[in-house]
């Protein structure tokens, strides 16, 4: 065991490289306010990123701290963190370090309520029960709905609602293509640890479906992204400069092909899950350049 993790370790614990599925959105709800709107508070937009991060950071380490304690994370296991099971940290350091960064998340959401309006406070309520119970929800098979949910639409309608003081339902469809992205994340993470799981007697919905009929999930969430951008750039609801987003397909594509992998050797998708956040990323990116053209041109 270190004696003493250092600074990086301390950075790192967080999963700095998962920020990406909050911030992004956050980002393009901001960017989709400023291109359909004359009147904004873009620093509360900054703001709401900001705490949007931190909570993420927080709830990372809660979700570590229960799945170490449950059993889920356990040494040799291919996948997960390692922090607590290589001996880095102590259990109660998890703890208490996630319970800092929720609560300074909290915090900035309840600054932000008295700033803007208590409606604001009903969508802080979804997003930190979703944090503090994911566990409880991830082992009985709902993990891919509380990640739906918080990951999209309560970030994205939390954003927009600080800059102009109102419901901006519209980005409740304008999340859809980058949160079928990301749940994808964590279902091609829980398609790889269907036997870990099982032992540790959870249930996720890719135990559930099966290794067929969770490749076939993904293939759909896959297409359900760029369908659900293409059909909002029909109607008008996005820029057609969005379509640039489609320069990912190759990656989606080639994520599909690893996937397919799955129904022969489990462990070909040991690194699906992150070649799905990088497309993500990717994605995310590409729809905020978008938007940016789209403002200025």
């Amino acid at each position: 065991m270190k004696a003493k993790p250092s600074f990086k370790d301390w950075i790192l614990v967080t999963r700095p490289w998962s920020f990406s599925v909050s911030a992004l959105p956050a980002l393009v709800a901001m960017l989709y306010v400023i291109h359909t709107n004359d009147d904004y508070n873009w620093p509360f937009a900054l703001c709401a990123i900001i705490g949007t991060v931190i909570f993420h950071a927080g709830a990372n380490l809660l979700s570590d701290y229960n799945d170490f304690r449950r059993g889920v994370d356990r040494p040799g296991k291919q996948g997960g963190t390692d922090a607590l099971t290589s001996g880095c940290f102590r259990a109660k350091q998890i703890l208490t370090y996630s319970l800092i960064l929720l609560t300074l998340g909290v915090l900035m959401g309840l600054w932000l309520v008295w700033q803007t309006g208590v409606q604001l406070l009903y969508i802080g309520l979804i997003g930190t029960t979703g944090a503090l119970f994911y566990s409880f929800f991830k082992y009985r098979a709902l993990g891919d709905l509380i990640i739906f949910l918080v990951y999209g639409p309560v970030i994205m309608l939390g954003t927009g609602f600080v800059m102009l003081g109102r419901m901006e339902w519209i980005l409740l469809l304008v999340s859809l293509p980058m949160t079928f992205i990301t749940v994808n994340v964590l279902h091609s993470n829980n398609t790889r640890d269907q036997q870990s799981d099982r032992s540790a007697e959870i249930a996720t919905l890719a135990m559930k479906m099966g290794t067929r009929f969770s490749v076939w999930h993904y293939y759909v969430l896959t297409a359900a992204a760029y369908l659900s951008l293409l059909l909002m750039v029909a109607f008008g609801l996005l820029p057609a400069l969005c379509l640039i987003t489609l320069l990912t397909l190759p990656i989606a594509y080639k994520n599909c092909m690893l996937m397919k992998q799955a129904l022969r050797d489990i462990s070909s998708i040991g690194n699906l899950d992150l070649a799905t956040a990088q497309l993500q990323t990717a994605f995310s990116l590409l729809m905020s350049l978008s938007l940016i053209l789209s403002i200025v041109l």
